[in-house]
């Protein structure tokens, strides 16, 4: 399905960014992974990938809280690639605190990585989609983008602000063959859920599982998580040519969470 094409995908070195770059290779696409982590695990994975699907793969190692890396990655990946066709924007941090005990200097890295880093490589893949009239952005925001949660005032800015400039770039490029949507997704349980999971277990003196249990009971009227894989699905839907006319809207994966 997506054979001949080539993905970036942002934060995808674990977790739905990595459940996502499976996908697309799944279908075909050449992909070039970005995150941190074990530089062995990195290449273990990038290799895996290559061996599991016959694809090429790559990395890239850029911070994304710095516009020149995030430039550098963009020219390694035209370098590698030619150009990309698809561009997941998935990387993403977390930090919890009042609005008034919020760090200044969590905020600016909250809102540099969750947000800007997608403004700077929209704005880098945009030109080579429009010379090719075909390309698909893929913005990972959040149930977190349509509605909030206490403590939460950076992370809830940033998917906030990640939805509106999925809009802006859709209406941009809506006479061109690029499409531009976001995935807002559920709690997913990932290392970053785990840490909260954690920290719901220590403060309540319960078990890990429980913890779980009740962290996404209270969001989730399904009572489930959602997994990786069924992000990384919704994201090749996005891809296909059944999607070739949604662009500028978001598409919740959350145990129904924002039907509430």
């Amino acid at each position: 399905m997506l054979t001949g094409k080539r993905a970036l995908v942002t934060g995808s070195t674990s977790g739905i960014g990595l459940a996502m770059a499976r996908a697309l290779a799944g279908a075909g696409a050449d992909v070039m992974l970005n995150g941190f982590g074990d530089a062995d695990a990195i290449e273990a994975t990038r290799s895996a990938l290559e061996t599991d699907y016959g694809i090429t793969a790559h990395y890239n190692g850029a911070d994304l809280s710095k516009p020149d890396q995030i430039e550098a990655m963009m020219k390694d990946a035209e370098a590698k690639f030619g150009g990309v066709d698809i561009l997941i924007n998935n990387a993403g941090i977390q930090y919890t605190a009042n609005v008034e005990d919020f760090p200044v200097e969590k905020w600016d890295a909250v809102l540099a990585i969750n947000l800007s880093s997608v403004f700077h490589t929209t704005r880098l893949a945009v030109p080579y989609m429009r010379k090719q009239n075909w390309g698909r952005i893929i913005n990972t925001a959040s149930a977190h983008g349509l509605v909030a949660s206490v403590q939460k005032a950076a992370y809830v800015a940033a998917k906030h602000g990640v939805i509106g400039l999925t809009k802006v770039t859709a209406l941009e490029t809506a006479e061109t063959g690029i499409t531009a949507n976001a995935i807002c997704p559920g709690w997913v349980r990932t290392e970053l859920v785990e840490r909260q999971i954690e920290a719901r277990a220590k403060e309540g003196g319960i078990s890990i599982e429980e913890a779980a249990t009740n962290l996404v009971s209270d969001k989730h009227p399904s009572k489930q998580f959602v997994t990786p894989e069924q992000i990384g699905q919704t994201a090749l839907f996005l891809c296909s040519d059944a999607a070739s006319q949604m662009t500028g809207t978001h598409m919740s994966v959350d145990g129904g969470w924002t039907a509430q």
